[in-house]
């Protein structure tokens, strides 16, 4: 089993109102230095079987129609390593 992450966010173009708000927060809350916060959206995707090729198009095809909204968000595709899965 693996697992295959999918990370949208929004394009840089597009104002984040959540992450401005978080970033006018942080002052308040003790945490300086912060310049920019950016807020997103992560998708953990468990596949049975080896990834492959064909298995990381057929994810990117369903971040770009389902998970992401392309107009205003971008996405990545990456396999992540399963903790205390067996090598």
């Amino acid at each position: 089993m693996a697992r295959v992450v999918v990370d949208v966010m929004l394009k840089p173009e597009i104002l984040d109102p959540q992450g401005q708000a978080v970033q006018r927060a942080l002052p308040r809350l003790g945490f300086e230095g912060i310049s920019d916060v950016r807020q997103g959206k992560r998708f953990e995707l468990e596949v049975d079987g080896p990834v492959d090729e064909a298995t990381l198009a057929r994810i990117h095809d369903l971040a770009e129609s389902f998970l992401a909204n392309t107009v205003i968000e971008d996405f990545t595709v990456r396999v992540e390593e399963v903790a205390g899965a067996a090598k």
